[in-house]
């Protein structure tokens, strides 16, 4: 019963989890496909770009107001430019 339950929970994690094991190519990805993209891939994303735009010599902080914001200046450009591809819409509002 033990092992049926521990599988029964493993499933349920797999298949609310999309994100798990996945690639995520960002230099395929246009802004049209970044909003489309589930919730969980997005986040991922966001965190992801939180990083790669901070100086080496910025402190381990997460700004969770400048966070936020930043999120929405690139919805914002992807939502003026669906086409244009992710990382050059990043590069774009941040300035990389």
């Amino acid at each position: 019963m033990k092992i049926l339950a521990a599988v029964a929970i493993s499933a349920l994690l797999l298949v609310s989890n999309p994100a798990v094991g996945a690639v995520i190519d960002l230099s395929t990805w246009t802004c049209e496909k970044f909003q489309a993209a589930p919730k969980d891939d997005v986040g991922i994303i966001l965190a992801w770009l939180d990083g790669y735009y901070r100086e080496e010599s910025d402190p381990a902080v997460i700004d969770t107001e400048k966070f936020v914001a930043n999120a929405k200046k690139l919805g914002a450009y992807c939502s003026a430019n669906p086409s244009v591809g992710l990382i050059t819409a990043m590069d774009a509002v941040f300035k990389k």
